[in-house]
């Protein structure tokens, strides 16, 4: 998926699919705008969001915990029903499902525009990743049912063109339309792209469906993920107000992790598991996987603050905090055909260590600079370097996870590789969330007692504590009061940042490492028994 994060891509899933013979030429340009039209909604609505949360913190008063929960809650359900939805459009259609899940999707959207609350936002939200989850995996598997095989890598490649143009322009449309309008529009506008889609859909798309499934659907796998990710990110997004020993605290993350290993246990004696654990056998599936999970929470974490350092640290409009991806956009779809390469010169290993430290190079880079600093250096030169690891990365990382297992099982894995993705995003934006607000919470405390400042001063400095939105506090203060209280504040804000950035390094050479680990210097040749 050549989206904003970078996720793995679906290609495996559609290649056990058989064509619709009844699928006429013209009817195929079609099928492949509707699929791009559902998909990219679905993928450009996250980054989208991320860029204008500071402007929904400050509008709606709020805290950085309930914007990890705006993130998160579209994550969680994502991550949760993403393998189910497949498997329902395997079954019952995936036409069908697509459908659904777009028109789910398009009515979510029109709720977030005009939630009147932070609750109703929130629960918006997680209608969304319901659709989203029905959606995504229905996409590419309808344009496998439609495009035979001497068709279908040019089809796919146009679908990821668009894809990676819709992108490029999301975030920076977002920004735009968050300096001159209202954040609400950004969730508004997808019901313009909906009803095409559907229209589309149902007139071009033929059904299709997969014989070969198994019957039934693991709706105790998905309930059981939902809940324990659900705990323990609850658990872990309130740590930063009520402190780990507090009794709610430790009895979420205590039940999360419980509830998680009733689901791999379900897993294993589930008749169509989800997530079959049988493909974790494969020590390079398990270390792809876990290189996944490293490399894109680290991703997640921060993306998630780079909105929050461009505009309430170093002042910058939105529509600029939307241009900072362009580089890492178009450098990602620009190298991916020669990323593709280097799995045939060099096999899976090396790419996929120095991918990912590449990448914490970008992390690093975004972590060294203080509140000033020039827009190219200080954050489009680490993108575009942080880019560069990543378009490193991908191809050879969603290569392997196909190699990794038996042809027929190639659209599971895949499957799997993506949920592990969503999966990451969403701890990743609640244990970074915690871990920056207690050192910008710290690093005020350590300011305010080093520092003689008025009575004024404090007043807004403690008024900041839990938001990373800081413009309603230094505007209630005046004068050297004023410039007191906006040093104190970014420079504060910016320590937590840092750290969150300095996470990510961590996260990026982790992932390095289980590559190193786990993967055999030869490896990427395919491999139809599976490793």
């Amino acid at each position: 998926m050549l989206n904003p994060k970078a996720r793995p891509c679906d290609e495996g899933t559609i290649r056990s699919v058989r064509v619709d013979p009844a699928c006429v030429a013209g009817d195929r340009v079609w099928i492949l705008v509707a699929t791009i039209l559902g998909s990219t909604m679905a993928y450009i609505d996250e980054s989208v969001v991320n860029v204008a949360l500071p402007a929904i913190e400050n509008d709606l008063k709020t805290s950085v915990a309930v914007m990890q929960w705006l993130v998160n809650a579209y994550t969680l359900c994502l991550a949760a029903l993403l393998l189910v939805g497949g498997a329902l459009g395997d079954q019952l259609g995936r036409r069908r499902i697509f459908v659904i899940g777009i028109g789910i999707f398009g009515a979510a959207s029109v709720w977030c525009g005009f939630a009147q609350s932070v609750g109703q936002l929130i629960s918006a939200r997680a209608v969304q990743g319901v659709g989203a989850a029905l959606l995504i995996p229905c996409s590419l598997a309808s344009i496998g049912a439609s495009f035979d095989e001497t068709e279908r890598g040019k089809a796919i490649g146009t679908w990821a063109g668009f894809s990676a143009i819709a992108a490029a322009v999301g975030p920076l449309l977002g920004g735009w339309i968050v300096d001159h309008s209202t954040w609400r529009w950004i969730f508004l506008i997808n019901p313009f792209v909906a009803l095409p889609a559907i229209w589309i859909a149902l007139r071009y798309v033929p059904e299709s469906h997969d014989s070969e499934s198994k019957p039934g659907l693991d709706w105790v796998g998905a309930l059981l993920a939902f809940a324990g990710l659900g705990s323990l990110v609850f658990g872990l997004i309130a740590s930063s107000g009520l402190g780990w020993r507090n009794p709610t605290v430790m009895s979420s993350v205590v039940v999360g992790a419980l509830l998680l290993v009733v689901f791999l246990w379900a897993e294993q004696h589930s008749a169509a598991p989800m997530m079959p654990l049988d493909l974790f056998r494969s020590r390079t599936f398990t270390g792809i996987n876990l290189l996944t999970f490293l490399l894109y929470a680290a991703l997640g974490g921060a993306f998630f603050f780079l909105p929050f350092d461009l505009i309430q640290v170093h002042g910058y409009s939105a529509t600029l905090a939307g241009a900072v991806f362009l580089p890492f956009t178009i450098i990602m779809g620009g190298l991916s055909r020669w990323s593709g390469g280097l799995l045939d010169r060099f096999g899976a290993r090396l790419p996929l260590v120095i991918g990912p430290s590449i990448a914490a190079l970008g992390f690093a880079l975004l972590a060294l600079p203080g509140t000033g600093g020039s827009y190219w250096v200080t954050f489009l030169l680490p993108i575009a370097i942080l880019g560069l690891g990543m378009a490193v990365a991908v191809a050879p990382l969603t290569t392997s996870v196909i190699n990794a297992v038996p042809t027929h099982r190639a659209g599971v894995a895949s499957g799997i590789n993506n949920a592990v993705a969503s999966v990451a995003t969403l701890l990743a934006v609640a244990v970074f969330g915690a871990v920056a607000l207690d050192v910008f919470n710290r690093s005020l405390d350590q300011r305010l007692a080093t520092q003689t400042v008025s009575s004024e001063v404090k007043r807004a400095v403690e008024g900041a504590r839990g938001k990373f939105v800081i413009e309603s506090e230094v505007a209630a203060t005046r004068g050297d009061d004023r410039r007191v209280t906006e040093v104190i504040l970014r420079e504060s804000l910016l320590d937590g940042i840092r750290v969150a950035m300095l996470l990510a390094v961590a996260l990026a050479l982790g992932g390095a490492l289980c590559a190193a680990l786990a993967i055999r210097s030869d490896e990427g040749q395919s491999n139809p028994e599976g490793r």
